[in-house]
């Protein structure tokens, strides 16, 4: 009886879950390409005739990429590919001929120093992609923007039992798998093909994951990955660990 109960459960959790999920969609529906329309009808057309990336901050045709400005928040910006690219479950992202948007969006940091006018320390920063559940825009793009002051505090706790090798960790109230990466390993490996490569069966499934990258105390990355699980309520969406408000510039947020 109580096993029937538990299935029961997660039957109606389950269509809860996928009911908001379409009701998302729908109501998202008209605006699911505005990021990529923005890409390819004004800031790339506007470069090449005009030498002018507006309304993006840059546009890198040799690397296959512009950064703009997201709306959201006083310092987040965005890192969208050029070419159409719908998001993590690309199989192009797995091809290392595609450039490493990742380590690309790490560089791109320095925007949100140059619109506040000062220095961030590297702890601060954080990437993040969504899944298909967990975004809104039908283009790549991967979110650079402040990390949580709680995020911040749990990685530092961790930093001295986090290693090469993958482990479990709860962040956000999600189960995530964390390993770290030195600086080069994150320009030379692209986190898409590593997390294909080293998750079991995260190759053919890598629209169910959501990642992030923050810094560590002493230098390293921290690679973190969620997949979905629609029983937990779990969309798989790593911007949970940013926040764009950053909190964590403020005198009480930061410490170090």
């Amino acid at each position: 009886m109580q096993a029937r109960k538990r299935v029961l459960l997660a039957v109606a959790i389950t269509g809860i879950v996928i009911t908001a999920g379409c009701a998302s969609v729908v109501f998202h529906k008209k605006s699911a390409n505005a990021l990529w329309k923005t890409v390819r009808e004004q800031c790339v057309p506007n470069q090449q005739e005009n030498n002018d990336p507006t309304p993006c901050r840059i546009v890198d045709l040799r690397n296959g990429f512009v950064v703009m400005k997201d709306r959201n928040g006083p310092l987040q910006y965005l890192l969208v590919p050029v070419n159409r690219i719908t998001g993590i479950e690309s199989p192009q992202l797995l091809n290392p001929a595609t450039p490493n948007f990742f380590a690309e969006a790490w560089r791109a940091r320095h925007y949100m120093e140059e619109r506040r006018g000062a220095l961030i320390d590297d702890r601060v920063f954080s990437l993040t992609i969504n899944s298909p559940t967990g975004r809104t825009q039908k283009q790549l793009h991967i979110h650079i923007s402040c990390l949580r002051p709680d995020i911040r505090q749990r990685l530092d706790t961790l930093n001295s039992t986090l290693n090469d090798h993958w482990q479990s960790t709860q962040l956000a109230g999600n189960d995530y798998q964390i390993r770290t990466i030195t600086r080069d390993e994150m320009k030379r490996t692209s986190p898409f093909i590593r997390i294909a490569n080293e998750l079991p069966g995260a190759r053919e499934e890598m629209g169910k994951y959501s990642i992030a990258i923050a810094a560590l105390p002493d230098g390293r990355r921290a690679l973190m990955v969620t997949k979905r699980n629609l029983l937990k309520l779990n969309r798989a969406s790593a911007e949970e660990l940013q926040d764009h408000s950053c909190q964590i510039l403020q005198p009480s947020g930061q410490k170090g």
